[in-house]
Formats: structure tokens, sequence, C-alpha cells
């Protein structure tokens, strides 16, 4: 059996006490922060640590790694990569360039991580935002309009699959109209249902096929104003599940974000009671693992096939040309960098 939950882990190894969880509850993944990586020696013994904790081959191993201002692993540890906006500035001029270049550094990415034992990118984000709302997503995102963000969104998350690495699309149905930071508030929108169908939810509409999303800590007052989309059963049958289509494995944002109220526990039950087939817990604070375990079940035999499908992306790699995709990266970090110091 396999816990319904993706926790974090305190530091750079596996403490007994941490092991000792692990082997008890056997979460379904892990994810990795900054504090977690000192080297790619020290990442990979603790990647491999977890596993034999839990027993198990079959483990996500998360990071966000999606470049800009969220990358856990910067040089020397990873590569420079740029943020989404600087694919969507090339966009305006060359469409077919920008996602080329996306796939490239997707590519990219996907092997430097595989290489470490990471098999799962919480990438790409498919926000789209809008004028006022709060720059927590900023340059995150790949344009303004759905259909952009979602064409370089599938750009990179098809470089991922192609190197065996598991995409995440975030954050399902939508962060980008939020006026608030969600690690810190609860965001409250109040924009039609009409409309949001229409920009919001296009995005993910577009990349519903995709085998992973993680979900806002978003309040949506005309589909249902009692709590955030990632604990609404309504907001995850009717619009997760139901307009946009998404039917791979569902995973809840940060418990601990202070967009949400309550226990851990409580809020653990309420992302799965809402539809989501794991909780995902960030901070590696033990006392918090453990009150987050105990609101989570075993994965189901539904959230074990999505699960089983999400495993079985990272098993296989295509060849590519990894010159040429160098080249794509270092083209678009050069003009990103001219943009920036222009500004």
């Amino acid at each position: 059996m396999r816990s319904a939950l993706i926790t974090g882990l305190a530091g750079l190894q596996l403490t007994a006490d941490e092991a000792a969880f692990l082997g008890a509850h056997r979460p379904c993944g892990i994810i990795l922060f900054t504090r977690n990586c000192e080297s790619h020696e020290q990442i990979r013994g603790l990647i491999s640590a977890a596993k034999e904790a839990i027993g198990a081959a079959d483990l996500l191993v998360l990071i966000d790694q999606e470049g800009g201002r969220v990358q856990r692993l910067r040089p020397p540890l990873g590569r420079a990569l740029p943020p989404a906006a600087a694919y969507a500035a090339l966009y305006a001029s060359d469409q077919d360039g920008a996602c080329r270049a996306a796939n490239s550094a997707a590519r990219l990415v996907a092997e430097d991580l595989s290489a470490l034992g990471i098999n799962t990118d919480c990438a790409p984000v498919l926000d789209v935002p809008v004028r006022g709302s709060h720059d927590v997503i900023g340059d995150r995102a790949y344009g303004v309009s759905p259909e952009q963000v979602a064409r370089i969104g599938r750009a990179v998350a098809e470089g991922f699959i192609a190197q065996g690495m598991l995409p995440v699309i975030k954050h399902i149905p939508g962060h980008g109209r939020a006026t608030k930071d969600s690690h810190h508030d609860l965001p409250v929108v109040s924009t039609t249902r009409a409309e949001l169908s229409k920009t919001d939810f296009q995005s993910f509409r577009l990349l519903a096929h995709m085998p992973a999303a993680m979900t806002a800590h978003v309040v949506f007052t005309d589909i249902d104003d009692r709590g955030p989309a990632s604990t609404s059963e309504v907001v995850t049958r009717e619009i997760i599940r139901g307009e946009i289509g998404f039917h791979g494995l569902l995973m809840s944002d940060d418990l601990s974000m202070k967009a949400l109220s309550g226990s851990l526990k409580d809020r653990a039950e309420a992302v799965i009671a809402a539809g989501s087939d794991v909780a995902l817990h960030c901070n590696g604070d033990l006392a918090e693992m453990q009150a987050a375990v105990a609101g989570v079940p075993a994965l189901d035999r539904r959230a074990m096939e999505r699960f089983a499908a999400a495993i079985a992306v990272t098993q296989s790699r295509e060849t590519f040309d990894v010159a040429a995709a160098e080249a794509d990266l270092a083209a678009v970090l050069a003009r990103h960098a001219a943009i920036t110091e222009s500004v």
C-alpha cells in the first residue's frame, strides 16, 4: 500500500526519524527544495536513502525547476535558465522558434534532473495572468493569452516527456487572475464562470491530456464560494475533471501554504475529499508530516492507476541533439539578458 502523500524532507541527509516515517507510511513521492541540495552526489544519496526507506523503486521525486526565479538547482548545481517570460518575448516575433527553444531547454533540464534521480518537474506553469493580478505568477507565465500559454507550455511538457521527465501542469484551474499570493493569503476571484472558461481554464483545457497536474489554492466565487479550488469537490468535479477534462494524477498545492486553514490533518482530508489523488506537503517538518499523513488514505484503485501512468512516463527517453538544444537555450538567455539590461 502507498499513502496518497508527497512529502518534503528537512535537510541534506535522511534522518532516522524520517526514514522511520517513510517506511511506516510509504508515500508515493518526495519533493526536493534548495535546503535538500548541496552537491550532485549528496542529492543522489538522499534520493537513494528515501527509496530504500520506502522499499519501492516507483517513487515520484519532484522538484520545482521552472527557470527564472523558481528553480531549486542554480549554477553550479544546475544550468542557468530563463523565466517563462523570455519565451513569451521571443514568441512575439518567432512563434516556432520560441516553442523550439522551450522544448530544447526542457529536454536539457530533464537530462540534468534524471542524472540526479529526479523524475518529476513541477512545470510548466499554465496560468494566464491579467492586468492587476499579483506578481506571484508574473514572469513565470508564457504569455497573456491562453492559446500562447498552452502552445509554449505544450512544448515544455513534451520536451520533458520525451526525456522521461514527468511534467506537472500548474496551477489548475488557474492562478493567473489572483490578486494575492496563496503562499501567504487566500486569493478570491469573483470573475464569472463564463469568462473563466474562455480565459483561465482554456490553457489547461488545451493540455488536459497531460499526465499530472497541481491544483490552485484559489476561491472562484461564481463556482464555489466556500473554499479554494484545491478543497472544492464542486470545482474538481465540474471544472477540473469535467469542463477542462483532466483525468491524470491530480495533486494539491502545498498543504502548509497560508491560503488553507485548519490543522494539517484537516487540510489533507479536505484535498482528498475534494477529488485530488494525492496531497502535497513541502516544508519537511516531521510533526506536520505526521499530521498530514493522518489525513490521507492509501492510494485507491483509480489513484493507483493514475500514479502508475505517471511513473510510466519516466521509463523511456529519446535521443536528441544536445549541442543544438544548448545553442537554442544560450540564444534565449542572451536575448533575455539584453532585454533585461536595456530596461
